[in-house]
């Protein structure tokens, strides 16, 4: 015999005050149920619970799902893809702008290995308990995070996009699988969901944004606050000309042996080779695939 319901769920009661009648203290906003009413939730009172909401609905949707591990990819929002190249370039009003759409077009090709890494990593069968490995996650935008997106929807596999509220942003990429594609209002919810379930990264040239990722990943490896991944830094001409990493250890700002914590690669072939060596020898027991 099933159980019975005593009393009504909140999703039962939402119904339920939806149909009160229509007095003045009805339709005063002290009247609604808390977790109902906007103006109540976006207190400044209540930025933890916006806190605690935003780290448990990706959470929980994920988690119903069956996706265990991620393979996060960083880059710029302002890389073309190479169809785009020839649109931007055209559009440069005075040499500046030119040279600038030129060496955008030219990253294009980091468009391409970004797509064909996605194709790779999603090829990935669900293990034995149906749960999902290495899928595809990107921060939901153009360019880079686009391309990431695309290449998993081109073997017809799932991809998330974990976005934020921009001012120059005003959807996420139409690659990413629609029920994974979240928006966050602080960063810092979305970069713990970055990098919450991720066992490899791949870094394609971008800028603030790809800058500050990449410093926390490093800090949270060197600090021992995460276990070690492959870390897979795309262009080494690009990163070696951004950022002079050998000149920090020779500074002693950090150790050598910190140098160890990525890898310079140029193509998706490499990378994913780097992956399937660093998970087939790793002896910690976090991943158990066969590749």
């Amino acid at each position: 015999m099933a159980q019975r319901k005593i009393t009504p769920d909140a999703r039962d009661d939402a119904i339920n005050a939806s149909h009160v009648r229509k007095t003045p203290q009805t339709t005063n906003p002290s009247f609604r149920l808390a977790f109902q009413d906007p103006d109540f939730l976006l207190r400044e009172d209540l930025r933890p619970v916006r806190f605690q909401l935003e780290l448990l609905k990706p959470d929980l949707i994920l988690k119903e799902a069956g996706i265990e591990s991620t393979f996060v990819f960083y880059g710029s929002a302002r890389i073309p893809s190479p169809e785009e190249t020839t649109a931007i370039i055209a559009a440069a009003k005075d040499e500046e702008s030119y040279g600038i759409a030129k060496r955008l077009a030219d990253h294009s090709r980091y468009y391409n290995e970004a797509r064909k890494l996605a194709q790779l990593a999603s090829q990935i069968p669900q293990d034995e308990a149906g749960k999902r490995h290495f899928v595809v996650c990107s921060g939901g935008g153009p360019s880079i995070m686009e391309a990431a997106n695309r290449g998993a929807a081109d073997v017809d596999a799932p991809s998330i996009g974990f976005g934020i509220v921009l001012p120059f942003e005003t959807a996420p990429n139409p690659y990413i699988t629609p029920e994974f594609s979240f928006q966050f209002h602080y960063f810092a919810l979305r970069k713990t969901h970055l990098m919450l379930r991720a066992q490899a990264f791949a870094i394609f040239p971008g800028g603030f944004g790809t800058l500050d990722e990449v410093f926390e990943l490093l800090t949270l490896i060197h600090t021992k606050r995460i276990e070690p991944v492959p870390i897979l830094f795309y262009g080494r001409a690009f990163w070696e000309k951004i950022v002079n990493f050998e000149a920090l250890a020779e500074e002693g700002m950090i150790s050598k042996k910190d140098l160890d914590f990525f890898q310079f690669v140029e193509t998706a072939e490499e990378g994913w080779e780097i992956i399937r060596n660093f998970w087939k020898n790793d002896q910690t027991g976090r991943v158990h695939l066969t590749f």
